[in-house]
């Protein structure tokens, strides 16, 4: 399988080193190439050379507007037999009408986002939520295969978005009570290290507070996955419960904690809504 690599953000770089690590070779193209500088992959000049070249384009993008961008310029060019793998968190809606931009130009788009960040991503063990056709979801397994430990199948586009949204509601709103539960404990004069041993041997055990430990240790606001992209997908989480007529009051509260954040700094952690927290 050729394999076409689009987008090196922090998700996207960790998953291409997975990818090198088990010896695939993507041709890689990147908005910003000083991104690529520290991969040993070959480098395609633009999209549509990534596109002629591969037969299955992975798309690991910041959001919808940014695929729409892609795809356009790479549906002009034919997609005949060619497969779509987009790794971005998507607009619940704009994300059905690549389903039909791609199967337009004859090709195959399977909408696939990720549960999990930087660290699982690097070790294989990503979430993987796959919307599309069952034939080139067959043929691209071993590629899903290598960056995900389990992977959801359905035929329904847009169900593999809306879920992924819904996930990102309870990793959110978890974050922010953790960091909350933080934030008192040192108020009270308690270790951070005992605060946080007690928690993960008790109601905040999870696959966040392990992803986060560390951070919390170190105070540490390097972006796992960014303050910017958390505030994204709880925007589309929202205009989605408001055209399905679910109120969301806990999330709306959280979503203006990581507003804050984001005006603090948007390419941080999201982990950085514990900081905001502190200093209330």
């Amino acid at each position: 399988m050729k394999l076409g690599w689009i987008g090196a953000g922090s998700l996207g770089k960790a998953m291409l080193e997975r990818l090198l690590g088990e010896g695939w070779k993507p041709l890689v193209w990147n908005r910003t190439p000083e991104k690529l500088k520290d991969l040993k992959v070959e480098k395609a000049s633009c999209p549509e050379e990534v596109l002629r070249e591969s037969e299955v384009v992975a798309l690991c993008l910041h959001d919808s507007s940014a695929v729409r961008e892609v795809l356009e310029r790479l549906v002009g060019k034919g997609l005949h037999g060619k497969i779509l793998v987009d790794f971005t968190t998507n607009h619940f809606e704009e994300v059905v009408s690549f389903h039909e931009m791609v199967s337009h130009a004859e090709g195959s788009y399977l909408e696939s986002p990720v549960l999990g960040s930087v660290i699982p991503a690097s070790r294989g063990e990503l979430t993987i939520l796959v919307s599309g056709e069952e034939g080139p979801f067959r043929r691209v397994q071993p590629l899903l295969e290598c960056l995900g430990r389990k992977i959801f199948f359905f035929s329904e586009p847009g169900k593999a978005s809306r879920f992924k949204l819904v996930n990102n509601l309870v990793l959110g709103g978890f974050l922010a009570v953790l960091s909350e539960a933080v934030a008192l404990a040192e108020e009270l004069g308690f270790d951070r290290s005992e605060t946080l041993e007690v928690l993960e041997n008790g109601a905040g055990r999870s696959l966040v507070l392990s992803a986060k430990k560390a951070k919390f240790l170190n105070e540490d606001f390097s972006p796992h996955f960014s303050v910017k992209n958390m505030l994204k997908d709880l925007d589309y989480l929202s205009e989605m419960a408001r055209k399905a007529g679910k109120p969301l009051p806990i999330i709306s509260e959280i979503r203006e904690l990581y507003r804050s954040a984001f005006r603090r700094d948007p390419e941080k952690d999201f982990l950085l809504v514990w900081k905001v927290l502190r200093e209330l």
